[in-house]
């Protein structure tokens, strides 16, 4: 408490500092980020393993990912506030500890439910280090330095859930499931120690945390996690025909209304929403709420394709997706310099044809499809969602002071997660539902194709029996495998369905483009001054 409240003496003017001085507090803050991010994907390809090792369920192990996004979900809003009240030094460093801590308990779960309980905490300590770094980022840049910094964490936000099923089954393959949280000790520790020892760019105000509106804490809470939950339940309960889920519906709706009418009486409230009376940061939010859509949800889809169609352990999983993320970082280069040249409206106008393209591509898939086939489809999305992410960020942020900058920040990162919380969430639904359609038109056609079906199911039930020399169970052996192949193929149609609807609503997003009209200036914000 004596390092803070000196701390807070001290005068601090975050633009007047050293250039290495910056770019190494921008390094810190970037790699806390990308450890939260990567955290997020980090057990997709291996949830399996995890599955086994705690003995859980179905629908158990799903909360190892559902915890997290939920717990994360409410703190990113909730950052700007702690960073006023605590500085941002002392936020992200206590941020990078607990998440550290958090990760070694996860590393040392003996059950599903302790297991859950620590990827919560793990979630909502990470989850301040997301937006803190925009913000911070916007305030210590200006000119074509700050022109930078969207493209470096649009990358780090899109590079991180990318890597992550590629880390985790390299990881899990290599050494065991437990090392996928173990990993993050090491860097925690450093990115703990370094943010105490650098990170000076703003005051705390301490006095802020005795008059916080718990109430709206609360509400936000609520209405955020009962949100997350229905999203990532609803496609396997029915949606509001599951008691759980309605029940979740409404605590969100009450949660949410509370929340609105604290956010505009409060004295003290959590989140202020008054960025979003600039109409370009309404519009950068709903694209940063598409984007978050697409994102995820592609990123959710491929792995989830391969390891149910083409049967992938995790290490083929991660090694196939990877490539999405070396076209990332191509674009990143590309993505800067245009945000330095031209219009962002132009980018994104570019951006999201091409993400469509490359969603569109993807919709072509066959139960064949591996790493060749998927290339084009991966790299081209890669490269087109950085066109698209790098001028959103310029578009929400530009133009805001410090503390306003802090909320815009937080709001921002929070459309981006809560656009994938419910696209991963529509695009099970689409998978399931047109999955099963698919499967009734297979059927369909196999009875009106002159009666092929019979054969074909006689002439493998006699290769079966030739094989096995079981001729009794020969017929039904038969019926199974033409029933797998018939399975499979539907569900390849399903996930062809659902990457063609995205491409759909990536191309009508254009329509806002026009709407985006850049801030004035690009004039640094002014510093805190409590």
């Amino acid at each position: 408490m004596n390092a803070l409240l000196t701390f807070s003496a001290t005068p601090v003017a975050p633009a007047d500092l050293p250039l290495s001085r910056k770019y190494l507090i921008f390094g810190i803050l970037a790699f806390g980020q990308f450890m939260a991010l990567i955290d997020i994907q980090i057990v997709a390809a291996s949830l399996n393993d995890i599955q086994a090792g705690l003995s859980a369920g179905p629908d158990e192990i799903s909360w190892v990912q559902t915890g997290y996004l939920m717990a994360e979900l409410v703190m990113i809003p909730f950052s700007a506030f702690l960073a006023q009240a605590l500085s941002t030094r002392w936020l992200f460093a206590l941020s990078a500890g607990l998440f550290t801590v958090a990760s070694a308990l996860c590393g040392m779960a003996w059950s599903i439910h302790s297991m859950t309980a620590f990827r919560v905490i793990q979630g909502f300590v990470g989850g301040a280090m997301v937006p803190t770094v925009f913000a911070t980022g916007f305030t210590l840049f200006t000119g074509k330095q700050r022109a930078m910094i969207p493209a470096i964490l649009g990358m780090v936000s899109v590079l991180a859930p990318t890597l992550g099923p590629t880390v985790g089954g390299w990881l899990t393959d290599a050494v065991g499931w437990r090392a996928i949280f173990y990993v993050n000790i090491a860097p925690g520790i450093a990115v703990t120690a370094l943010s105490v020892l650098f990170v000076k760019v703003d005051r705390p105000n301490l006095a802020m945390l005795k008059r916080i509106d718990y109430v709206h804490l609360g509400a936000m809470a609520a209405f955020l996690g009962g949100l997350e939950y229905v999203l990532e339940e609803g496609p396997r309960h029915d949606w509001l025909g599951d008691p759980t889920i309605a029940a979740a519906a409404w605590l969100s709706l009450v949660g949410f209304g509370l929340f609105m009418e604290r956010s505009l009486r409060s004295d003290m409230p959590v989140v202020k929403l008054s960025p979003f009376r600039k109409l370009t940061f309404a519009f950068a939010c709903l694209f940063s709420l598409v984007i978050g859509f697409g994102l995820y949800s592609a990123t959710y889809l491929i792995p989830v394709f391969l390891g149910r169609v083409r049967d992938y352990d995790s290490l083929q999983i991660g090694t196939t997706v990877f490539v999405t993320g070396i076209a990332q970082i191509a674009s990143t280069v590309v993505a800067a310099r245009l945000s330095q040249k031209i219009d962002p409206r132009w980018m994104i106008a570019a951006g999201l044809p091409l993400f469509a393209a490359s969603l569109w591509l993807a919709s072509a898939m066959t139960p064949q499809w591996g790493f060749a086939a998927l290339l084009a489809p991966q790299m081209l999305r890669g490269f087109a969602i950085m066109l698209c992410i790098v001028p959103s960020v310029n578009l929400a942020l530009g133009g805001f002071a410090a503390n306003e900058l802090r909320y815009a920040s937080g709001l921002f990162n929070l459309m981006r997660n809560l656009g994938g919380a419910i696209g991963i969430a529509v695009v099970n639904t689409w998978l399931q539902d047109n999955t099963r359609e698919h499967v009734l038109r297979l059927g369909e056609a196999m009875g009106e194709a002159g009666g092929h079906a019979p054969g074909m199911v006689a002439a493998l039930a006699a290769r079966i029996a030739t094989v096995t020399s079981d001729t009794p169970h020969a017929a039904l052996m038969a019926q199974g495998e033409l029933a797998r192949v018939v399975a499979r193929d539907a569900l390849t149609l399903g996930f062809n369905d659902a990457f063609r609807l995205m491409a759909w609503m990536f191309l009508a997003a254009l329509v806002i483009v026009p709407f985006c009209r850049p801030a004035a200036t690009s004039a640094a914000p002014a510093p805190d001054a409590h």
